[in-house]
């Protein structure tokens, strides 16, 4: 079973940032995009320190600087401009389209573990990879179908901030696995997944605080906005960034970390990518849309590559 936990997390981590997707969808139509990012970073602070306390009894983790190095970069790269990246994008041309051009993070991941890590992928493997790439991809774009013609004539900035963010996503992974020591340190000495996610969330949110000066600064130079022009659905919207908090930056990045760890990045990217799916039957109870066939045969050739992936991560 030990060789099954990162492919596990792998798989926890989809179905936490499918619930995450779902929080954070809501909170952002009430605070907006820099706003939330902020937000969620520093609830997801607070609970891995408090919860960090608690199991290794002491709040400031110990690192060496080179392992503060690698993750204060992951936590810049992949939390801050990754995730700033991706909600931009959504504005620019929706999230249904930026996720079909984030299912090519597990192919950045594979090619930084090769470049960084040396790792390699069997021909299982990579079969693996692949099928899943595929079938998130086709599920995807089958969910953008019925967009109308002007919806179609998007701006390229927004492709070009989800592919930023794809990359970012995946090489934020990279950086984590080599701040937890993999590749610089004995195996007993790597960091235990909880405390690299605390330090690199602390770094993302120190990235995240000139972003939010210079909004802070362009609200000040709005005259006609004022505190009490604040809708009244702000703190639903708070509600709603605290439980995309717990289940995406608190949990899911926790996750993400013990798959890193625990599995080649490559196939980590592709487990942890499986949100498009999992949110399917959720937007059949929640948003009453009708599935196709051709997305479930999608999702099988998807969840097929996920089964190669489990079947082979020990290999």
């Amino acid at each position: 079973m030990e060789s099954y936990i990162g492919p596990l997390a792998g798989l926890a981590t989809s179905a936490l940032w499918t619930a995450t997707s779902l929080f954070f969808s809501a909170a952002a139509r009430r605070l907006g995009v820099t706003v939330l990012n902020a937000l969620r970073i520093s609830m997801a602070i607070l609970l891995l320190a408090t919860t960090h306390r608690l199991f290794n009894g002491f709040w400031i983790p110990s690192a060496s600087a080179t392992q503060v190095f690698y993750l204060a970069f992951s936590g810049l790269v992949g939390l801050t401009i990754g995730d700033q990246a991706l909600f931009t994008a959504f504005v620019h041309i929706g999230p249904r389209r930026a996720m079909l051009i984030m299912t090519t993070s597990p192919l950045w991941a594979a090619l930084f573990g090769w470049l960084a890590m040396d790792e390699t992928l069997g021909i299982g493997s990579s079969l693996g990879i692949a099928m899943t790439v595929l079938g998130v991809a086709w599920v995807v774009r089958e969910r953008q179908s019925n967009d109308t013609k002007n919806q179609k004539n998007v701006h390229m900035r927004g492709y070009v901030l989800a592919l930023l963010a794809a990359a970012c996503q995946a090489g934020g992974l990279m950086l984590s696995k080599k701040g937890m020591g993999h590749g610089l340190l004995p195996a007993d000495e790597i960091m235990a997944p909880q405390t690299a996610t605390l330090i690199r969330m602390v770094f993302a949110g120190c990235g995240m605080a000139p972003l939010v000066l210079l909004r802070s600064y362009r609200k000040r130079g709005d005259q006609g906005c004022t505190q009490a022009d604040r809708p009244s659905s702000f703190y639903a919207g708070v509600a709603f960034a605290f439980g995309g908090a717990v289940v995406g930056p608190f949990l899911g990045v926790w996750m993400s970390l013990v798959a890193a760890d625990r599995a080649p990045v490559g196939v980590a990217q592709s487990l942890c990518s499986l949100a498009p799916i999992f949110i399917l039957p959720f937007a059949v109870w929640i948003h009453k849309e009708r599935i196709s066939a051709r997305a479930v045969m999608g999702a099988v050739i998807a969840v097929s590559g996920t089964f190669v992936l489990f079947l082979l991560s020990g290999s």
